[in-house]
């Protein structure tokens, strides 16, 4: 009975025929109930197998759901390790991006402020040779107007004899005519 081809069911052993009766055989009752004894336990033997075998079956499919779940989690760490890599070199590109520009940036400006001062300087330069000329020319008016003032306020000298009406009566200046203190400084510049 231990043949692997051989099952016995419960129901085989309720059914179980032990052939014709002997004069002296064993007792039918006894009989009777160990088959059902028999038949009871293989049932319960049946029973036991076919919920261990359905539990088997559903730990197996859990097993299973737990290697899918522990694949789709080791990838998506997988993934988000790619990912954070692919990230962190996303933003030092952007960062040299970002230098670089900045470093245009600034050289567009220190330019920019360099021409500036050229053009400054020119300014200040024009505005310099224009004062100077105006220095100039103010002063050339103001010797003439001086000149003209003392002209003025002197008498013409008595022709002195010995002079030839040729020769130049220059007008000196009176020593009592006395100049103001800021005609005197832009003569002087």
């Amino acid at each position: 009975m231990t043949d692997e081809a051989f099952h016995l069911s419960p129901l085989d052993v309720r059914r179980w025929d032990f052939g014709a009766k002997a004069f002296r055989g064993y007792d039918e009752k006894k009989i009777e109930d160990f088959r059902a004894q028999v038949a009871d336990e293989l049932e319960r033997l049946t029973r036991l197998n076919q919920d261990l075998e359905a539990k088997a079956r559903g730990f197996h499919e859990q097993l299973r759901a737990f290697r899918e779940r522990d694949k789709a989690l080791n990838d998506a760490l997988v993934s988000a390790q790619q990912l954070r890599a692919e990230m962190r070199e996303q933003a030092e590109r952007e960062a040299q991006l970002i230098l670089r520009e900045a470093r245009a940036e600034g050289e567009r400006q220190v330019e920019a402020a360099k021409v500036e001062i050229r053009r400054l300087q020119g300014e200040l330069t024009a505005l310099e040779k224009a004062r100077l000329t105006y220095v100039s020319q103010l002063r050339a008016l103001v010797e003439r107007h001086l000149a003209e003032l003392n002209a003025t306020e002197s008498p013409k000298p008595p022709a002195t004899p010995g002079r030839s009406s040729g020769e130049s009566d220059a007008v000196e200046p009176r020593a009592h005519v006395k100049t103001p203190a800021w005609l005197e400084s832009l003569v002087k510049e």
